[in-house]
């Protein structure tokens, strides 16, 4: 089965410090979470980013997080993952 995002929904886990998203993976639904530090792009290091601003960098990043999604997922096939600033390089 190939990775497929059905559900364009996505949330800010304040306790991962992390966007959370689903995938699915033929009827098993899979978990990832973006790290803020991925979606911070641009900002100076230390600065802090309002969740409102994460979710906008998510939605504005979707189409590539969602291909980091697919590699990251195609070694691993876990059914949580993190997406780190490193798989964004």
């Amino acid at each position: 089965m190939t990775l497929a995002f059905l559900n364009p929904s996505r949330s800010f886990d304040e306790a991962r410090n992390a966007v959370v998203f689903f995938g699915h993976d033929g009827m098993f639904e899979i978990r990832f979470f973006v790290e803020i530090a991925a979606l911070a792009g641009g900002q100076p290091r230390g600065a802090r980013m309002s969740e409102a601003q994460y979710l906008s960098a998510f939605d504005a990043m979707r189409a590539s997080i969602h291909d980091v999604a697919r590699k990251a997922y195609s070694h691993s096939r876990r059914n949580s993952n993190t997406l780190t600033a490193a798989d964004f390089r």
